[in-house]
């Protein structure tokens, strides 16, 4: 392992709350994070006790922040990385820019340049050929041009060879009180490994949000006195704490959850009881990730930053999955100590020795 190596593992340790719990059995150890933005990937794959050897974000202010977090900066446009370049990894993680097919913009899908830098990913795998990869995007990816986009990915993943499986899931439904839903793109090379793979699932209960709000937030973070009259001659809430939700044609809702947040939403989209905007850490705290996570720049950077991360329980429960699928077809593939146990082995064509 070379000196930067070592820095990405020093410095993910000291950040993580959890006790690796990587299965001594799994084949699967060192992860890229591409698309990488603030590190929602990293903390999920560092949870369970894997080796980043990595990243890449064309966002400075991404960069930056997940420097000062992970004491490393990732490269930047991944166009001008070279494939041959990235480290050898097991596993491949990429969030993708959703801006293309996300409710928020125009959904130009493929269309826009940013909706085709998939096939940067492509160029990397297809050198690397990682066992595992986990992609993320947007719900409406699975529906933009009538599902030709996320075919698209799919068909090519399946050219490089590997088994693919595609779910939507909500990261309501793994313990955090927002609602946002996410197409995840599981991706397995080895044969026999997609049929022990199953999704995660649902967690019956999400965080309260009162133990996510900060008690005395800035005043900076209070919308004005004519957006908080608007707001409330508009709705009357049903419950409190809430986060108020303003959608693009101007109807106002409330719940004890938070709707997904958003990289490019109006300043007022979220409000707090109908009062004021969250603060970055409780957006980051929506997101899940740990307090130790020192936050530097803006306001509006951690806005756009934490908006574009993904629910970090949600994707440790996928790639734990991964993990275990592998695990099983491991324990599974072992060489028969007898000529009888060949024979067994031999019958079952389930088994790829």
């Amino acid at each position: 392992m070379d000196r930067r190596s070592e820095t990405i593992s020093e410095n993910s340790a000291k950040l993580t709350n959890s006790n690796p719990i990587i299965s001594p059995s799994s084949d699967i150890v060192t992860f890229s994070d591409l698309f990488c933005g603030i590190g929602g990937f990293h903390y999920a794959a560092n949870q369970i006790g894997l080796e980043c050897v990595f990243a890449c974000d064309i966002d400075q202010a991404c960069r930056e922040q997940y420097k000062h977090n992970f004491g490393f900066e990732p490269a930047a446009d991944i166009k001008l990385v070279r494939a041959e370049e990235v480290p050898d990894h097991d596993i491949l993680f990429a969030g993708f820019p959703c801006q293309p097919f996300s409710i928020i913009g125009d959904r130009r899908g493929l269309d826009d340049r940013r909706g085709t830098l998939y096939h940067e990913i492509l160029r990397i795998v297809s050198v690397k050929k990682p066992k595992a990869l986990v992609l993320e995007n947007v719900r409406q990816f699975s529906t933009n041009s009538n599902g030709k986009a996320l075919n698209a990915v799919l068909v090519s993943l399946r050219d490089l060879g590997y088994s693919c499986q595609w779910k939507i899931l909500n990261a309501l439904d793994f313990g955090l009180p927002q609602k946002r839903e996410r197409v995840i793109v599981v991706g397995l090379l080895r044969p026999g490994v997609m049929d022990l793979f199953q999704w995660p699932k649902p967690i019956p209960d999400y965080k309260p949000l009162a133990e996510l709000l900060e008690q005395n937030p800035a005043q900076r973070h209070f919308a004005s006195e004519t957006i908080r009259k608007k707001r409330l001659s508009r709705h009357t809430p049903k419950t409190s704490p809430a986060i108020w939700h303003e959608n693009k044609g101007g109807n106002v809702s409330s719940y004890p959850f938070s709707c997904a947040l958003r990289a490019n939403a109006s300043h007022n989209y979220l409000l707090v009881d109908g009062k004021r905007r969250l603060t970055p850490r409780e957006q980051l705290r929506l997101q899940g990730f740990p307090e130790s996570f020192e936050v530097i720049g803006s306001d509006s950077q951690i806005r756009k930053q934490v908006g574009n991360a993904v629910p970090i329980p949600m994707i440790k429960s996928v790639v734990e999955g991964v993990l275990s699928a592998h695990s099983q077809i491991k324990r599974r593939n072992r060489v028969p100590s007898t000529l009888s146990d060949r024979r067994v082995h031999a019958r079952d064509s389930s088994v790829y020795l």
